[in-house]
């Protein structure tokens, strides 16, 4: 098995992804630590997954950067080490830019991108004693293009590239690994789960996430990526490709996003 007896430590577990992750690395034989905000949640999927006994459910909520620390000091007390660090948990947009409020401008830069920056520098000192580790970092095709009604999440996005590249820059003599995992459209509540201009839910799965891949198939490749110790993954369908257009013809890639068809949440 691929991840035999090494300590997983999967955020945003309770659903989607991440809990596609947390099934897919425990088949591989994987010790998993469980993290989200709704602790019940964890409860199921840590019980769904094989040898449930090895895998434990630590909570926490990553708007609240502060309190990070200490998540990161009770999976140490109770496993001792993280081998890999799955920053997976956060929250998609569904508004224009012209009428996304503040508030909730920074509260998904909060989640999407201070959360998981915060998560890995509490953790980082650790894994940089021990001179191994592998830090993941599930971001999106969004981390390299922008579309109308997704700006701060596309740019949060951005800003991990950003962040997670450089790191790897720093550490890779300590031999700890950065890898940027990109999906696309994946059948999940990501678009359910999504934030309006005021905070409000869009509510309702969009047309793309109804035919987009499984979340099962999107952690297969993530694990393979991670086994070959590979810096970035892309995966999904066709949306993919505009990676490529971002980087070689920027200009037709604009022109294709503004004829997309996009959801959004007016402003109440």
């Amino acid at each position: 098995m691929k991840f035999s007896g090494q300590i997983v430590w999967i955020t945003g577990a309770s659903s989607g992804i991440g809990e596609a992750l947390a099934y897919a690395f425990a088949r591989e034989g994987a010790h998993l630590v469980l993290s989200s905000r709704r602790a019940d949640e964890l409860e199921r999927v840590r019980r769904a997954c094989a040898r449930p006994a090895d895998h434990i459910v630590v909570t926490l909520d990553l708007s609240r950067a502060d309190d990070l620390p200490m998540a990161v000091s009770e999976v140490l007390a109770r496993r001792g080490h993280v081998d890999i660090l799955v920053n997976n948990g956060g929250v998609s947009q569904r508004a224009l830019a012209k009428d996304a409020s503040l508030t909730v401008e920074r509260s998904l830069m909060e989640v999407n991108y201070f959360g998981p920056v915060a998560l890995t520098k509490s953790l980082l000192p650790f894994m940089l004693k021990r001179e191994t580790g592998h830090i993941v970092v599930v971001s999106s095709v969004l981390g390299y293009l922008g579309t109308p009604g997704r700006s701060t999440y596309a740019a949060a996005k951005h800003a991990l590239h950003g962040w997670f590249d450089s790191l790897r820059a720093e550490i890779w003599r300590y031999d700890v690994k950065v890898t940027l995992a990109c999906p696309g459209y994946v059948a999940t509540a990501v678009s359910a789960n999504a934030l309006g201009p005021h905070g409000d839910s869009h509510g309702k799965t969009d047309s793309t996430h109804r035919s987009a891949i499984s979340p099962e198939k999107c952690a297969d490749a993530i694990i393979r990526g991670v086994a070959r110790g590979k810096e970035e993954i892309y995966v999904g369908g066709r949306e993919v490709f505009g990676i490529y257009l971002k980087r070689y013809v920027p200009w037709l890639l604009s022109r294709i996003v503004r004829n997309m068809k996009f959801s959004v949440r007016s402003p109440s």
